[in-house]
């Protein structure tokens, strides 16, 4: 109950037509002061006023936006009077020209948007944008993929790995190093996944049964194999009836540092010869295509193969 006193200060702010006006735009959306000095063409202090006064009984709320506050209706007993209110006025002239003045706004709004992504449209790629990470846009299209048994032949960081059990029934980590794995093991205990489980091997030599799993990845790990095509069979044999193999490599490129510094086995691959070996190993339905290029010297580019297992699953 806010009592008479609090009944009467709430009815004098409801009998400003000005103050109408404001409760009704913020009833259709969140607006800034300069919003709604905008379609009022009223000035700073006299919408800041009102404004203040609507906060002091509750009838509206205010958020920081940076610098800015930015208003919307108060919920609770005194909004829904003012809803009874605007409601009994929603035919007036005066609102009619204020939603008007409100279209007019979200139109510049959407030129200003238009007008810079038009601007900026040739260089758009080049610049770093927040929140544009390959993580973030691997995790969101992750979440099409199909449950189910996958296998992360060579794990690495193991990144890829914690991503796919985010979705799967299970994953089985692969990997030559015990340390790898150790660590990996340590950052999924870390973020409570439970159904990642690994095994040190090599992956053209994998200790896993025969049609096991539904999906293998390779990321970045042929390159290290000594016998890529091998490997391949084995991601082929411990694959159900069309179960799914997803690799992702490097485009042959001519950096022989990397032999000794990173100890890749293979200067990547050409998208024939990877194509082949894909092939060759026993899969049906392959496609490689370039998926991108680093932006940092010597700027390698990453090749993705997808293939299916011949066979239907049972």
């Amino acid at each position: 109950m806010i009592g008479l006193a609090g009944t009467s200060r709430l009815l004098k702010v409801l009998g400003d037509e000005t103050r109408l006006r404001i409760l009704h735009l913020l009833a259709e959306e969140e607006l800034g002061v300069s919003d709604l000095m905008e379609i009022l063409n009223m000035g700073q202090s006299r919408v800041s006023t009102h404004l203040t006064l609507l906060k002091e009984v509750a009838l509206v709320v205010d958020r920081r936006m940076g610098r800015r506050s930015h208003y919307t209706l108060a919920p609770g007993p005194t909004a829904t009077l003012a809803h009874e209110v605007l409601r009994e006025n929603s035919r007036t002239a005066e609102f009619a020209t204020d939603l008007a003045g409100l279209e007019v706004l979200r139109e510049n709004r959407r030129a200003a948007t238009r007008n810079y992504f038009d601007r900026v449209a040739a260089s758009f790629g080049d610049e770093p944008l927040p929140g544009r990470t390959w993580e973030g846009l691997a995790r969101a299209i992750l979440q099409l993929a199909p449950r189910g048994r996958y296998a992360d032949l060579g794990v690495g960081d193991g990144q890829l790995t914690m991503m796919l059990a985010e979705v799967a029934d299970s994953v089985t980590a692969v990997d030559i190093s015990r340390e790898m794995l150790a660590q990996l093991r340590a950052r999924a205990r870390s973020k409570g996944l439970t159904n990642i489980e690994t095994v040190e091997a090599d992956i053209a030599d994998l200790s896993l049964p025969d049609e096991s799993h539904d999906v293998v990845f390779m990321s970045q790990a042929l390159h290290y194999a000594g016998q890529p095509g091998q490997a391949l069979r084995e991601a082929r044999r411990i694959l159900v009836p069309g179960g799914r193999l997803v690799v992702i490599d490097l485009l042959a490129h001519t950096e022989e540092w990397v032999r000794e510094k990173l100890q890749h086995a293979h200067l990547g691959f050409t998208e024939k010869n990877l194509a082949t070996l894909v092939r060759r190993a026993g899969f049906t339905e392959e496609r490689v295509f370039r998926a991108a290029r680093d932006r940092e010297p010597p700027h390698f580019m990453t090749l993705v193969a997808t293939a299916t297992r011949p066979g239907q699953t049972s």
